[in-house]
């Protein structure tokens, strides 16, 4: 995924939705597009990037889309980016687990706790493929370059993941798509002091058969793309 953003300096964020970046000598306010708590992320003074919408009627014109943490490294802070970036990999054939299908829905409904599914994959013949896309971003508080998921609580990720439940009792497939989006961490992990009740329904759910995918993206300024499987450590051992 080609981008076109323009360089900023992160001052603060406020009220979840509002950031304010220095662009030159002028402070602007932009949309955060991020509703977790954006943990190890939040330093003034960090370059990042953001992104002009062209749409001058709207509210906030520009969006965070990177930040900068350490000397040179990334984070994908736009959680709209993530599923666009796993589409485009499935159908480059980048992440071969999800290969072999024909057919791509974004946004379906299903089950029955109104939800939609990041990514319906289908191909006559085989059972549908339901894939959770989750946006990785937290370094881990233990494992240095470990990116950890949630970096909150989550009530809406543990609902997907019941959904998930259902899907494979269903006799279908059920993925859970972990794309650690910070170019400083090689490894994933679950935040099971930040959401026990999160880390308790994985397990739940991957004894029921949904299976966990952890990808490694390339970021830039100018590309985001999916790059490699990743190693994902379990916080109750082996699994």
């Amino acid at each position: 995924m080609k981008l076109e953003l323009l360089p900023a300096t992160f001052l603060k964020r406020y009220k979840r939705f509002l950031c304010d970046v220095k662009v030159g000598k002028e402070i602007w306010t932009v949309h955060c597009p991020n509703s977790g708590s954006m943990k190890t992320l939040l330093e003034e003074g960090s370059p990042c990037f953001i992104h002009d919408s062209q749409n001058p009627k709207r509210k906030l014109r520009y969006t965070l889309t990177l930040m900068g943490v350490g000397d040179k490294d990334w984070a994908l802070i736009d959680t709209q980016r993530p599923n666009a970036m796993a589409e485009e990999a499935i159908q480059s054939d980048l992440i071969p687990e999800l290969s072999g299908y024909t057919k791509l829905r974004r946004e379906v409904k299903y089950g029955k706790e109104n939800s939609r599914i990041d990514l319906l994959l289908e191909e006559e013949g085989r059972p549908l493929c339901y894939v959770e896309v989750k946006n990785n971003t937290m370094l881990s508080s233990t494992t240095p370059g470990r990116s950890d998921f949630p970096d909150a609580v989550t009530e809406r990720g543990r609902k997907h993941l019941r959904e998930l439940m259902e899907m494979k009792a269903e006799g279908n497939r059920a993925v859970l798509l972990l794309m650690v989006n910070r170019t400083d961490a090689n490894r994933a992990g679950i935040a099971s002091e930040i959401d026990p009740a999160y880390a308790d329904t994985l397990k739940e759910a991957m004894e029921a058969g949904v299976e966990v995918l952890c990808y490694r993206s390339k970021l830039s300024p100018e590309l985001l793309e999916v790059s490699h499987r990743i190693a994902f450590d379990l916080p109750w051992g082996r699994f």
